[in-house]
């Protein structure tokens, strides 16, 4: 594709154009050519759009809850995209949920995008190009950006890196899911949404997690406080009881999603962070330590695309080394002395 191709073919990414944005998107999660010419073009329209996060064990009603607050974004008149991270097929290494199966009643609306992603084995759930797939979308237009990770655990922190407001998502009767939460999701939850609020339980999992909460804000305020921490954070909460101090709890709300109760709620939950991240400042930091994230994970993808085509032969050498009797950590650094002594 030349120069004035690209060029003409951004543009009709940054007018909304859905063929475009489509093909876009094959050629930036595949990874083929010219797709970071096109992310190039693309970056100076970027930074405009709201993205959430939602997360959650499966059963707690992920999907279902997507497509709920997909309905009540265009119901404000906002343009919503949606990125799905789905398992990967393990024979075609697509994603083995496709988009047509996804939120059907969409599928006719313009100001709705739907792509499912797959995480080809990461760890995190989160496929290494779900952030180009997001700024696609955003440059082309869309208010809100919604994606769906595979599941919850110590490896989902990764989404708190990507989006700017996390949902963490549990349903009554799912012990695991308060369980998970404990184990370290309450530091990446901005909002936490009881999905299946009619189901027994759900005042109990409310209650928890309202507990969890109180607890980590009292944890935080007993850190701000210094030595006499404990009592003191005591009575700062005593006195300032919800977000007076400046700082932002969690909210939690109940959701019955597949009827649509509780999810406008949620959504307006979602909007308070989005506001407190801009008043305080923290969006703005949070931006920045994103594109300098981004920057290193980009400079490391194109190093070892680099190094595996420059030491083809090396590496072939180091493995046989290696074999032998030499040790992965000194055949590593002989790769890296041989990348850096060869020249263009």
């Amino acid at each position: 594709m030349s120069e004035e191709a690209i060029a003409k073919f951004t543009q009709s990414v940054t007018d909304g154009d859905p063929r475009a944005i489509a093909r876009a998107l094959r050629l930036v999660d595949d990874r083929r050519a010219p797709y970071l010419d096109i992310l190039k073009r693309l970056h100076a329209h970027t930074g405009r759009a709201y993205t959430i996060g939602i997360t959650g064990t499966p059963g707690a009603g992920k999907s279902t809850l997507v497509g709920a607050l997909v309905t009540a974004i265009r119901e404000k008149g906002m343009r919503v995209a949606v990125i799905a991270i789905d398992p990967t097929s393990p024979f075609s290494g697509g994603a083995i949920l496709g988009d047509r199966i996804r939120m059907q009643k969409h599928f006719l609306d313009e100001g709705v995008f739907i792509r499912s992603v797959a995480t080809r084995g990461n760890l995190g759930g989160l496929s290494r190009s779900t952030a180009d797939i997001a700024r696609v979308l955003d440059a082309a237009g869309f208010d809100i950006i919604l994606i769906e990770t595979v599941g919850v655990g110590q490896d989902e922190l990764e989404i708190a890196k990507t989006a700017d407001t996390t949902i963490v998502v549990v349903a009554p009767g799912l012990g695991d899911d308060i369980q998970a939460i404990k184990a370290g999701i309450l530091e990446i939850a901005d909002v936490f949404c009881v999905n299946k609020a009619d189901r027994d339980g759900a005042d109990a999992a409310v209650a928890d997690l309202e507990q969890m909460i109180g607890m980590g804000a009292l944890t935080e305020a007993a850190r701000k406080a210094g030595p006499h921490g404990h009592s003191a954070a005591m009575a700062l909460l005593r006195a300032k009881p919800s977000d007076e101090d400046g700082s932002f709890h969690p909210k939690v709300v109940r959701t019955i999603a597949r009827e649509g109760k509780g999810v406008g709620e949620l959504l307006e939950r979602c909007q308070e962070h989005r506001a407190y991240l801009e008043k305080s400042g923290l969006g703005a930091t949070r931006r920045r330590e994103r594109l300098e994230r981004e920057l290193q994970l980009i400079f490391r993808e194109a190093l070892l695309e680099k190094s595996e085509e420059r030491l083809n032969d090396e590496f072939e050498r180091a493995y046989e080394r290696l074999h032998e009797k030499s040790d992965p950590y000194t055949e590593a650094q002989r790769l890296v002395d041989a990348l850096l002594d060869m020249k263009e």
